[in-house]
């Protein structure tokens, strides 16, 4: 038995080193340790899908993946980092529906093209958006928002975590569908709002996820007056969606997806989608998405591409026909 097993591992070796540089490095990826970027600041919902995926396909690969926070411009300076680094496997991206699919149709140029520049690997997550209010708002639910802001056009402002995210479009439907004016103060990312949400400094916030608000809601500190997903959120089985609250049709989720540069071999995007797969059924990385009251995702990468472009297609017409622009 021994013998055979030694002939056949110097089968293997002769087979692997017939093989062309390039794919005997692709049969052994990953060799070193892997960087993933994160568009959006530490400790928000985003990181922590970043950090959970990163040990998920870290402990598959049996290389470290490194979390690389790089903020700013509505996740649009980690995405395009990701597009410009190297096709090899080792920076890859967990990117947003903000720099995905609308961007593209919000910013008269970006420094990357989502079709040209980047490889889906899968789908990540999802989350509702949520409107989130300071207690001493004058109103306590989203009818009555709606008529304060009618009553005083412009005066209300809030929060989002950057120009030509999620929830910043989610507000501007608002906006248009209720026939009313927001100011809109936008920050980096959702943890940073936090604290002004909690002082008063701004009376109101469009949360793209529930993770960073619950605590604070479920304590009295801060109130939801409505999500903006389909159904009401699991977390807060309470809140009205805002379908409910008297704009019927109305649904906005966030969502989230693993990325690679164009040109990273397909094997390599295959191995990186498959320890994710693997690494989303663990009762662990199920228990980090309930925690930040996301939607855990997998798909294959052609799903996503697909997925993708339909989303972009749908907030493109919608950034038209509003008239939106941004930078």
């Amino acid at each position: 038995m021994q013998r055979r097993d030694f002939m056949a591992a110097g089968v293997l070796a002769a087979l692997g080193a017939g093989l062309p540089g390039a794919a005997r490095a692709q049969a052994a990826y990953p060799t070193r340790p892997v960087r993933l970027v994160v568009p959006f600041p530490p400790g928000g919902p985003t990181d922590i899908m970043g950090r959970t995926a990163a040990k998920a396909m870290g402990d598959r690969l049996g290389q470290q993946f490194v979390v690389e926070n790089k903020a700013g411009a509505g996740g649009n300076i980690g995405t395009d980092a990701v597009a410009k680094a190297a096709p090899d496997g080792y920076t890859i991206g967990l990117s947003a529906i903000s720099s995905l699919a609308i961007a593209p149709h919000l910013y008269a140029s970006l420094p990357f093209n989502v079709e040209k520049d980047l490889v889906p690997i899968s789908l990540v997550g999802t989350t509702p958006c949520a409107l989130v209010v300071h207690p001493s708002a004058p109103f306590t639910d989203l009818q009555g928002m709606v008529a304060y802001a009618k009553a005083n056009p412009g005066k209300l402002s809030y929060a989002t975590s950057g120009v030509g995210t999620s929830n910043h479009l989610a507000a501007e439907l608002l906006q248009s569908v209720a026939g009313i004016q927001l100011t809109s103060v936008p920050y980096k990312g959702s943890s940073q709002i936090v604290p002004d949400l909690l002082s008063g400094t701004v009376m109101m916030s469009m949360e793209s996820s529930l993770a960073t608000t619950l605590q604070h809601v479920r304590a009295g500190r801060l109130k939801a007056i409505a999500v903006t997903s389909p159904q009401r959120a699991k977390a807060l089985p309470d809140v009205p969606t805002v379908a409910e609250a008297g704009y019927p049709g109305f649904a906005v989720e966030t969502w989230f997806g693993l990325i690679a540069p164009a040109g990273t071999p397909p094997a390599i995007v295959n191995r990186l989608h498959d320890a994710w797969a693997a690494g989303a059924n663990l009762p662990e990385a199920q228990i980090a998405f309930d925690n930040i009251s996301a939607n855990l995702r997998v798909t294959t990468p052609q799903q996503f591409a697909d997925f993708m472009a339909a989303e972009s297609h749908r907030w493109g017409e919608l950034i038209r026909r509003l008239g939106l622009k941004a930078g």
